[in-house]
């Protein structure tokens, strides 16, 4: 997979699993603009805010003219019931839904032939723990969000997002019934995320748009009841 002058642009690119893909679209070539929230060498600012959007797709379209590859990664707010307000539960949305359909929206016009979005969703789109509303929701409305977009953009770019289960960003050595609890037998990395939003930026995935493709070691496919392998419930 060779992304030789291609222009790749990185929500939440400056840390975690957005820099390692980041990082391992540079390895193949390719130029990529990042946009975090974090300090850094790399624009900064805030997706939530309809302005800044504007400013950075006015940026990218002026230094590079086209863009080949969006991935839609920042992190949405994590609070529930309990706690989350309602701008909090507002700003959830707006990171995790409405500012990659208003990029999207701004690049489009500027897609190169054979474009490819990814969005970044969660396994938490189909399952929960308590007191995640504001994320939940958020990464379940971008999961839908990528087969809207993939039919409006059809013939234009396609359009794919992955649900990545737990992803260690912190290079720990997790072990026993943290590793063994999921089916493949240790818990995921980032470069597990980075290799599928390659593959699916790449012309061998060229059949595939509108899918939403879960990583997360099995666990969502794994039925727990009360006193299997050592599991009990407690409430």
């Amino acid at each position: 997979m060779n992304f030789e002058n291609k222009i790749v642009v990185v929500t939440g690119g400056a840390h975690g699993i957005g820099k390692c893909i980041a990082d391992e679209f540079r390895q193949r070539g390719a130029t990529v603009v990042v946009i975090d929230i974090r300090e850094g060498d790399h624009y900064v600012g805030d997706i939530a805010k309809k302005e800044v959007l504007e400013a950075f797709a006015e940026e990218v379209i002026r230094n590079h003219g086209k863009v080949h590859c969006i991935v839609n990664n920042a992190l949405p707010l994590m609070k529930g019931l309990d706690e989350c307000s309602w701008e909090e539960f507002q700003y959830a949305l707006t990171v995790g839904v409405t500012a990659p359909f208003y990029l999207v929206k701004l690049l489009s016009p500027v897609l190169a032939e054979g474009a490819s979005i990814v969005n970044i969703s969660s396994s938490r789109d189909r399952m929960s723990q308590p007191q995640t509303e504001s994320y939940t929701s958020a990464k379940g409305g971008i999961a839908a969000l990528t087969h809207a977009l993939a039919v409006s953009l059809r013939g234009k770019a396609r359009v794919n997002s992955i649900s990545p289960g737990w992803i260690d960003t912190t290079d720990t050595a997790f072990t026993g019934p943290d590793a063994s609890q999921q089916p493949v037998g240790r818990v995921g990395h980032p470069k597990d995320i980075a290799n599928m939003v390659l593959f699916l930026s790449s012309d061998e995935a060229g059949f595939i748009t509108g899918e939403n493709i879960c990583i997360d070691g099995g666990m969502t496919r794994q039925m727990i009841y009360h006193g299997d392998h050592g599991w009990t419930l407690t409430l």
